[in-house]
């Protein structure tokens, strides 16, 4: 009987932290001092067999910190290709880009599931109790830096952007301005590899990504690849300063395209 009692303990506390979720309301008495965001960088892959619950989790977080300035991208690495299966979203840029933060954060190797916030904290990507403080710290932080995302215009398969950056050191630090197209949902019929024969759904999918410099004058423009087959509504851009020497995120932004 103790047995099968501890057996359930197990099991709840596993359900509990699956479900550690960000789950906000007004009554949540630290949110009256809210001022940060956190960008939540996923690197995963359609090959990883690990991956598809930190894919789920990532989904509650898309849904449930809405209304939120939390910013979510997923990154389908490469590497996981030549194994049985080739992810239709990987990118090579992608992987170069979490070897990036393999060196800024000072970690031997990369794998996935992996999440990032803010360009400083890294994990398992399936640690739901993690990713909720994580997500909770960086939301309590102070925000000096604004930026801001105008002028979206889609021609055909190509979208216009432009950038603004303001704030005490916006000009003045050694920042990149990245900003990425993320596809909002899809679904994959996986036939080969870890997840052959499963169906995963992903979000915040990174369809097109581009790093650069902004000017004197805090601005930056430029032009990303919109994806085949996705409708405006089904897509959205996320923009933020990075500083290019420790890999810290300063400043974030999202907007959906038409608005």
């Amino acid at each position: 009987m103790l047995k099968i009692m501890i057996i359930a303990a197990a099991l709840l506390g596993l359900t509990i932290a699956g479900s550690a979720v960000l789950r906000h309301n007004d009554g949540d008495p630290w949110q009256a001092g809210m001022k940060g965001f956190a960008v939540v960088e996923l690197f995963t892959s359609e090959g990883c067999s690990s991956c598809p619950p930190a894919d789920a989790l990532i989904a509650r977080v898309q849904q449930q910190d809405k209304d939120l300035p939390v910013y979510v991208l997923a990154y389908h690495v490469d590497y996981w290709d030549r194994l049985g299966w080739k992810d239709a979203f990987s990118n090579a840029a992608y992987t170069e880009r979490q070897r990036q933060y393999a060196t800024w954060l000072k970690i031997t190797s990369i794998y996935t599931p992996q999440v990032v916030v803010n360009g400083r904290t890294e994990f398992v990507g399936s640690e739901a109790g993690m990713l909720a403080r994580s997500i909770k710290n960086a939301l309590q932080q102070s925000d000096e830096l604004q930026l801001s995302l105008s002028s979206l215009q889609l021609n055909g398969g190509q979208l216009d952007w432009t950038c603004k950056a303001e704030g005490g050191t916006a000009t003045r630090g050694n920042y990149s301005l990245v900003v990425a197209v993320v596809q909002r949902s899809a679904t994959t019929q996986v036939k080969g590899g870890e997840n052959g024969g499963r169906t995963l759904s992903h979000v915040q999918i990174v369809r097109d990504l581009r790093v650069s410099a902004l000017d004197g004058k805090g601005l930056g423009a430029g032009q990303l690849a919109w994806p085949a087959g996705v409708a405006p509504g089904d897509g959205e851009v996320i923009a933020f300063l990075q500083d290019a020497d420790n890999g810290k995120i300063v400043a974030a932004t999202r907007r959906m395209v038409g608005q």
